[in-house]
C-alpha cells in the first residue's frame, strides 16, 4: 500500500465519532472501510452470506454476523436480516461500501428510523441523484453542463422515434434508474431505436424493476471523467480533482487514473465548480462523484453521480492524501470538514487496474471462478496499494462480482506511475482462476494509451478483433526463447542433481552446452545454450543473449536479466514430461511442450509442440536411430 494515501491527513485520537460500525458489504470493500476504522480506533462489524464465513472481511472484523445463504437478494440485499444484525451487535453507524444497498434510499429510511447513522449522503440526495431524470433536470437548475436529449419518460417506441429524430442521431437510449451499462443502448437510425426501446426496457425492468427509459445525444468517441465530490452537514462542499476512467469494457470500468492527461487547469477547474454547484443543489453530505462525458474539444457534460464511494476512490486519495473512508465517518457524525478547495493539491500520478479473474480472451473479459491455489501480492514493490478481498484458497464463486483486487500505483508523475503498475503485473501471483492481468498490462504499454490518445471506444478500437494477448517484437522473441532455454536446462540440471544412480538422466553429467530446437507458434529456432553459474549464454537465431538469475526454481516469480533488460517471469507449471507454461510480458506462453529429446553429436535437442494438442501416436522408441524427415509424433 502507498504509505501517504492513507493517513497522511491524519487520525487524531480525541476526535470522538462512533464506537462501532457495521460495514454493510463484502470483499474488497469491506476489508477497505475496516483498515480506516481500525485507524480511527472504531470497532467494527461484518456481515456475511455462508459462503463468506470464512472470507477476509469477516476475519478481519472485531464482529460478525451471518446474515443468509449465498444469493445476494438473501443475504447481502436483505435489509431485514442487515437491520436485525444491527440490533444485535448495536452498531451505531453503518457503512455501505459501494454496490448493494449503498444507493438505496429505503435502507437509508430503514436505518434513520432505528436512530443508527448512514454514513452516505441523506435520502434526498440519494433520490434525487439516482434518478437520471430527476438528476438531470437539477443539473440544469444548477447550471451544469447537459447532454441534449428528452427530459421526461419516453412511452412507446413510436415516441422514441420521434424524439431520436428531433435530437439527431445518434443517439442514447438508457435506463432512468439504471447503471453498469444495463438497460443501455446505441441507436444510429429509426430501425435501431425501436429495437433499443424494446431491449432496454427489458433490462431495466429486469435489473432494476423499473423500466422507464430516457434518451438523449449520443457522444461518439468521448472520454469519461469524473470529479470526487466532498461534501458536510454545515454547507461546505470541496471537489477533489478527477480521475479519468475512459477504458471500459461494456461500459464497465477497467484502468482508471488521476489526475487527467487530457484536462487542462481551466477545464478542470469548470468541471470542478460545476460538480460543487449540483452537490450544493442537493445538499450533499458526504463523499460523491460526478460523472462526465468530455468530447474532443474539451466540451463536457453531465452524465450522472453516483451518491455513494466509487471502485476507483484510491488513485484520488493517492494524488490528494486524503482518507476519503475517514472524512465520510467524520461528516456522518457531523464534523466540519478539515480543508478548502486551495488545500487540495494534485500530487504525482496513480493509476488503478481493477484486476477481476476473466478470461480477457473472451469479449474482454467473461467471468471465471475457481479456488486461488496461490496468491501473491506485489506489495515488496515501491509505491504499489492493493485493496483486495481474498487471500490463497479463496474462492472466486458465481455468485459475487469477479473482482480479485484493485492494484494501485503511485508515481511523481505519470511515467513513473505506469512503469510501476507494469511491474506490479509482472509481480502479481494468480493461480487457481483465469485474470485479465495479460489485457491490464497491454493496455497499459500501448502507445495510444501511453500518449494519453484514448475513449471510452479504446478496446475495440487498438483490438477490432478481439484481445489476442501480447505481440512479441523480435528482440522480445528472442529474450522469450533465452529465457526458456535457460529454463529448461536450469530444470534440467536440478533434476540430475537429484536422480539416483539407478535412474538414467535426461541430460548427461558434466555437459556446458546444450542444443535445442524450440517451435514457437510457426517458427522452429534452434537455440544453443552455454552455462556458467548463474548465466546461461544463449545463441538464438545468430545473435548472442547472457541471462542471468537466482534459478531459484521453487519460488513462483523469477527475476532474470537478459543483457541488462530486467524481465519477471512466471513458471506456471512444468510437468514430468517437459510441459512448461511461462508468464512473460503479462502473456502465457503455453506453446513449448517437450515431446522427445533427440541425442546428435552427444547434445541433446529438445523437440517441443507448436501448439496445444493431443499426442496422437509416437513412431519411435528410446534407443532408436533417427533420420532427417523421419515421423516422429503425431499431434491431433
Amino acid at each position: 500500500m502507498v504509505t501517504r494515501s492513507l493517513g497522511s491527513a491524519g487520525y487524531d485520537p480525541n476526535e470522538k465519532t462512533f464506537d462501532k460500525i457495521l460495514v454493510a458489504n463484502r470483499g474488497e470493500i469491506a476489508c477497505r472501510v475496516i483498515k480506516t476504522c481500525k485507524k480511527m480506533g472504531i470497532k467494527t462489524v461484518a456481515i456475511h452470506s455462508d459462503v463468506d464465513a470464512s472470507s477476509v472481511h469477516v476475519k478481519m472484523a472485531d464482529e460478525a454476523v451471518c446474515v443468509g445463504p449465498a444469493p445476494t437478494s438473501k443475504s447481502y440485499l436483505n435489509m431485514d436480516a442487515i437491520m436485525e444484525a444491527i440490533k444485535k451487535t448495536r452498531a451505531q453507524a453503518v457503512h455501505p461500501g459501494y454496490g448493494f444497498l449503498s444507493e438505496n434510499k429505503e435502507f437509508a429510511r430503514c436505518l434513520a428510523a432505528e436512530d443508527v447513522t448512514f454514513i452516505g449522503p441523506d435520502t434526498h440526495a440519494i433520490q434525487a441523484m439516482g434518478d437520471k431524470i430527476e438528476s438531470k433536470l437539477l443539473a440544469k437548475k444548477a447550471k451544469v453542463n447537459t447532454i441534449p436529449g428528452f427530459d421526461g419518460v419516453v412511452k412507446d417506441a413510436d415516441e422514441a422515434v420521434r424524439i431520436a429524430r428531433e435530437i439527431g442521431y445518434p443517439v442514447m437510449i438508457k435506463a432512468s434508474a439504471g447503471g453498469g451499462g444495463k438497460g443501455m443502448r446505441i441507436a444510429w437510425d429509426d430501425e435501431e431505436t425501436r429495437d433499443g426501446f424494446r431491449f432496454s426496457s427489458q433490462e431495466a425492468a429486469s435489473s432494476f424493476g423499473d423500466d422507464r427509459l430516457l434518451i438523449e445525444k449520443f457522444i461518439d468517441n468521448p472520454r469519461h471523467i469524473e470529479i470526487q465530490v466532498l461534501g458536510d452537514k454545515h454547507g461546505n462542499a470541496l471537489w477533489l480533482n478527477e480521475r479519468e476512467c475512459s477504458i471500459q469494457r461494456r461500459n464497465q470500468k477497467v484502468v482508471e487514473e488521476a489526475p487527467s492527461i487530457f484536462l487542462d487547469t481551466e477545464t478542470r477547474r469548470a468541471m470542478g465548480e460545476q460538480a460543487v454547484a449540483l452537490a450544493r443543489a442537493v445538499k450533499y453530505s458526504s463523499a460523491g462523484t460526478v460523472e462526465f462525458l468530455v468530447d474532443s474539444k474539451k466540451n463536457f457534460y453531465f452524465l450522472e453521480m453516483n451518491t455513494r464511494l466509487q471502485v476507483e476512490h484510491p488513485v484520488t486519495e493517492c494524488i490528494t492524501g486524503l482518507d476519503l473512508v475517514q472524512e465520510m465517518i467524520r461528516v456522518a457524525k457531523g464534523y466540519p470538514l478539515r480543508h478548502k478547495q486551495a488545500d487540495i493539491p494534485i500530487n504525482g500520478w496513480a493509476v488503478e487496474c481493477r484486476v477481476y479473474a476473466e478470461d480477457p480472451y473472451k469479449s474482454f473479459g467473461l467471468p471465471s471462478i475457481g479456488r486461488l491455489s496461490q496468491y501473491q501480492e506485489p506489495l515488496h514493490l515501491p509505491g504499489v496499494r492493493v485493496d483486495s478481498g481474498i487471500q490463497p484458497g479463496s474462492e472466486i464463486s458465481i455468485y459475487y462480482d469477479p473482482m480479485i483486487s484493485k492494484l494501485i500505483s503511485y508515481g511523481s508523475d505519470r511515467t513513473e506511475a505506469l512503469k510501476r503498475m507494469e511491474d506490479a503485473l509482472d509481480n502479481y501471483v494468480i493461480r487457481g482462476v483465469t485474470h485479465n492481468i495479460a489485457l491490464l498490462r497491454e493496455v497499459i504499454i500501448n502507445s495510444r494509451f501511453v500518449k494519453g490518445d484514448i475513449s471510452t471506444k479504446f478496446l475495440s478500437d487498438v483490438y477490432p478483433d478481439g484481445f489476442k494477448g501480447h505481440k512479441l517484437t523480435n528482440s522480445e522473441r528472442n529474450q522469450l526463447l533465452a529465457i526458456a532455454s535457460s529454463l529448461f536446462v536450469a530444470f534440467q540440471l536440478r533434476a540430475q542433481h537429484f536422480q539416483g544412480p539407478s535412474r538414467v538422466p535426461i541430460v548427461k553429467p558434466n555437459m556446458t552446452s546444450w542444443e535445442l530446437s524450440i517451435k514457437l507458434h510457426d517458427e522452429v529456432h534452434t537455440v544453443v545454450a552455454s552455462n556458467s553459474g548463474s548465466t546461461f549464454s544463449v545463441e538464438v537465431d545468430g545473435s548472442k543473449l547472457n541471462v542471468t538469475s537466482t534459478w531459484n526454481l521453487t519460488l513462483p516469480l523469477l527475476s532474470v536479466n537478459v543483457d541488462g533488460t530486467q524481465r519477471t517471469i512466471q513458471c506456471l507449471s512444468r510437468e514430468a514430461g517437459g510441459n512448461m507454461s511461462i508468464q512473460f510480458l503479462g502473456t502465457v506462453v503455453a506453446e513449448g511442450q517437450e515431446i522427445c529429446v533427440i541425442e546428435a553429436m552427444k547434445m541433446q535437442n529438445s523437440m517441443t509442440a507448436g501448439k496445444t494438442g493431443k499426442v496422437k501416436s509416437v513412431r519411435c522408441k528410446a534407443g532408436d536411430t533417427v533420420g532427417e524427415g523421419d515421423l516422429l509424433v503425431e499431434l491431433e
